[in-house]
């Protein structure tokens, strides 16, 4: 079906065919469940403490403003992600803002954190039917400075707190002016620090606790890695989503490579996948790694799991292969953890019999 549609909806400019999906999404999710969402398997899997019915989640920044929550879970995601809100709304950067590197299978925006402020989102949460497993993504208004850029997260978060179920801490887009600035140092750690003591002043006064995630750009170095890595253990963060957009230009052709904004799709496959096998070196298994970024089949969301993730989340991937996407990486998810228990299972019998030659040796003697 999507086949079809896909030659109709490239014609049209970018962002006007972004927001008549979503309409008709929206409109539509009863046939959306029954085309898609039905036919997606079960593999459910614990992140963050949270129980999903599958690993493959949306990505933030596909309906910043919660308007098709409903739309997207018929799709059959095993978790939504909307935003990335701020507390204040604002009309982002100017049109043309979002392009089709349609050769690459890629997509290059400069959004800006374009949304209608934290409050109508909200709103816009507590309206929807859908009662899986929601994120919320926060970011800081355009026009806050970056001294008082806590300000804006930890009102974000105070916001969504009661309609949320995890909440994502986005330092990683390159268009807004600064924010990635907030990665590393003195000012990941003042952020980090301020937001864990907000969440838990929120834990104590409701009696729940919010899980935190912090979402990062593919383009730290070693260095950079070390020291996040650092960071997300001392403050006790959640999970890590890895990654955002990147603003590499490798491999683009000259037209492109002049344009503000972050790359993502298959020109930011391996990048990501990389970075998330670096990050699985540094965390191990104690801080889940939700993996995102060029994935387009069921062989590129099997890399990302080899590499470490936990969890993946879609974007770019479900506008060049529409929500059939969706289905082939729970297949992908469900092979892996196949695999995945059989090496465990391996690795268990092997250290048995090595144990009992031990034995023998030891007994012998």
């Amino acid at each position: 079906m999507y086949a079809l549609l896909r030659p109709a909806l490239f014609n049209l400019e970018p962002e006007r065919a972004h927001h008549l999906t979503l309409t008709a999404l929206a409109r539509g999710r009863a046939v959306a469940r029954r085309c898609f969402g039905d036919r997606v398997p079960e593999a459910p899997v614990e992140v963050m403490g949270l129980r999903l019915p599958n690993p493959i989640g949306l990505a933030a920044g596909l309906d910043k403003d919660g308007t098709c929550i409903d739309g997207l879970a018929a799709l059959g995601f095993g978790f939504v992600e909307v935003g990335t809100v701020t507390p204040v709304a604002q009309a982002g950067n100017e049109r043309p803002r979002l392009f089709r590197l349609t050769e690459q299978r890629g997509l290059l925006n400069r959004f800006g954190f374009n949304n209608a402020g934290v409050e109508a989102l909200v709103a816009r949460i507590r309206a929807a039917n859908y009662d899986g497993v929601l994120g919320v993504n926060i970011g800081r208004n355009a026009a806050t400075p970056p001294e008082r850029a806590i300000d804006d997260y930890r009102a974000g978060l105070r916001a969504v707190h009661e309609v949320a179920s995890y909440v994502t801490i986005n330092v990683s887009s390159p268009n807004t002016a600064g924010l990635r600035d907030m990665q590393g140092g003195a000012g990941l750690d003042a952020l980090l620090a301020a937001l864990v003591a907000e969440r838990d002043s929120l834990a104590a006064e409701h009696g729940r606790r919010l899980p935190l995630a912090i979402k990062v750009a593919p383009d730290l170095d070693a260095a950079a890695l070390d020291a996040l890595a650092e960071r997300v253990r001392h403050h006790g963060i959640d999970a890590v989503i890895a990654t955002n957009t990147t603003t590499a230009r490798d491999g683009l052709p000259p037209r492109w490579r002049d344009q503000a904004g972050g790359v993502s799709g298959v020109p930011l496959r391996e990048r990501a996948t990389e970075l998330i096998a670096a990050l699985h070196r540094r965390l191990g298994d104690d801080i889940p790694i939700i993996g995102v970024g060029g994935i387009q089949s069921a062989r590129d969301a099997e890399a990302k799991l080899a590499a470490g993730a936990r969890a993946l989340q879609l974007y770019t991937g479900l506008i060049y292969r529409g929500p059939r996407l969706i289905r082939d990486c729970v297949e992908a998810a469900r092979v892996h953890t196949a695999r995945e228990r059989i090496r465990a299972q391996a690795a268990v019998v092997s250290g048995d019999r090595a144990r009992a030659r031990a034995g023998a040796g030891t007994a012998h003697r």
